[in-house]
């Protein structure tokens, strides 16, 4: 297969790496585009290019997909398929641009220093091309699982843009401690927060404008501090029910030691 990856950046390398293709690269950074290709033993090509290929990924940032899409879907011959991270504004501008091509959205949930890991995917048109770059996600061992444009983007309003709030927010609220004061619970949010900002800050920046989940996840801490005793217990309670913790200490008065412990499970 010869594939032109558009966006030489750490998730179209990725695919170049993943993906068995004859590949080429075009980014407005030609000096990324070139330190790509000669990882892969690829190319680099203009960004005005008029060559043809089997297949176009893009590889953008979810704002430029749209454009991306409408200038490059042309000059695939069988295929057009991304890994933007959306799918709603992808999945209609390939059908626009490419309506007689295979066309899909492939979505991977790591960063690429972290793969192999889970690969959201929604079928448009399927096809022996899209179709080998599904089987060869799978054999880098990604677990590649289908799903909807509406199903994927409610889910990335949890899982993304209210995920890194949370993380995002506590570490905005925390104060300056000792290390020796780190509970289980609170070491394990640091680590998320070092996690978390070991990143782009547009990457994040582009979840959060293109996703909801912020406004729900700001709802929630406002109802929490604004509980009485007994709506905490409410609450907790059914976040046990839900995540399948244990209510059992609401259930019955600890000693303050006992709950303390309880709390930081």
């Amino acid at each position: 297969m010869n594939l032109l990856i558009v966006g030489a950046g750490a998730m179209g390398r990725w695919v170049a790496e993943t993906v068995d293709a004859d590949v080429a690269f075009a980014d407005r950074d030609v000096d990324a585009a070139e330190t790509a290709a000669e990882a892969v033993d690829g190319r680099v090509v203009a960004l005005d290019t008029d060559e043809r290929f089997d297949a176009v990924c893009l590889a953008v940032p979810m704002s430029a997909a749209t454009d991306a899409i409408e200038t490059y879907a042309p000059l695939a011959q069988e295929a057009v398929f991304d890994i933007t991270g959306a799918m709603a504004g992808p999945i209609s501008a390939m059908a626009d641009h490419a309506p007689d091509l295979e066309r899909v959205s492939f979505h991977p949930l790591f960063a690429p220093r972290n793969a192999p890991g889970n690969v959201a995917l929604v079928v448009d048109e399927s096809g022996p091309v899209t179709d080998a770059v599904r089987e060869d996600m799978a054999a880098a061992g990604n677990h590649v699982f289908e799903t909807t444009v509406d199903e994927h983007d409610e889910a990335m309003e949890t899982v993304q843009a209210g995920a890194h709030t949370a993380v995002l927010a506590y570490a905005l609220a925390a104060g300056d401690v000792r290390e020796e004061f780190a509970t289980p619970v609170s070491a394990g949010l640091e680590d998320l927060v070092a996690t978390v900002t070991d990143g782009s800050p547009g990457v994040y920046s582009e979840i959060q404008s293109t996703f909801g989940g912020a406004d729900d996840v700001a709802a929630a801490a406002d109802r929490i501090a604004a509980a009485d005793d007994e709506t905490f217990e409410e609450l907790y309670r059914e976040l046990a029910a839900r995540f399948g913790g244990s209510d059992e200490t609401a259930e019955s008065p600890a000693s303050d030691e006992s709950a303390a412990e309880e709390a930081d499970r």
